[in-house]
């Protein structure tokens, strides 16, 4: 099956998955910084999330201000089952994630987890995000080093600790072996793609929660793959 085929068969069935399921999309929650923080010193570091499908992830951090770029992949499971074909099978162990490169002078590795928590995705659902379902769309943060570990784990419990949410949090915090960048149909997707009906139930909502929600690091345009593929 050629890529431009399985680009195809990709928008039928999230088309299809958002005609039929009824699913809304999550409403932001309001959620308070991380009471501890990374010290960064280098002048560009990097983050990878999953929760859902990585359209709409990728967006987000696409139009938060800070990130210098957000390129949709694989993370969690082999190198040579790192495609989208095979990740769909949720046999793979992979997750759609989203490999955020930011500048931490101008956003922080809290504030990323914030907006991650509260805008990109539902962490209490376990295994699915609106319509998807299989363990490729669980909620997952894929840390690079014991700091990020920590940070990550210390703000779920903080979180948790402060009933913000409904359910406790299902956030999966796992080591970052490798990260695999998806096919290049998948990126800039939501950008590209504004008329496709999963993007306008799903995706764009979160884009104006994020404004709504936490104005100070949103921005409008959004930075992206392409474009930073060109420079």
């Amino acid at each position: 099956m050629n890529r431009t085929l399985i680009a195809a068969t990709a928008i039928a069935l999230a088309a299809w998955a958002f005609l039929s399921s009824g699913v809304a999309a999550e409403k932001a929650v309001k959620l308070p910084p991380p009471a501890q923080d990374l010290v960064a010193t280098a002048p560009t570091e990097t983050a990878v999330f999953a929760g859902g499908c990585f359209w709409g992830l990728q967006a987000v951090f696409q139009h938060t201000r800070g990130v210098l770029n957000a390129v949709s992949g694989y993370a969690g499971g082999d190198p040579g089952s790192a495609r989208y074909e095979l990740v769909g099978s949720g046999r793979t162990g992979h997750a759609e994630s989203v490999q955020v490169t930011y500048d931490p002078r101008q956003v922080s590795y809290g504030t990323l987890l914030q907006v991650y928590f509260s805008v990109a995705h539902d962490p209490t659902t376990l295994n699915r995000q609106g319509p998807d379902h299989g363990t490729q769309y669980r909620s997952a943060v894929f840390y690079r080093d014991a700091e990020q570990q920590r940070v990550t784990e210390r703000y779920i419990a903080q979180l948790d600790a402060a009933k913000v949410f409904p359910a406790r949090i299902v956030t999966q915090v796992s080591p970052l072996a490798a990260f695999y960048p998806a096919e290049a149909y998948h990126q800039d997707y939501a950008t590209l793609h504004p008329e496709s009906p999963y993007i306008a139930a799903f995706d764009r909502p979160k884009i104006a929660n994020l404004k709504a929600t936490m104005p100070q690091v949103y921005r409008d345009q959004p930075v992206l793959v392409s474009a930073t593929r060109r420079n």
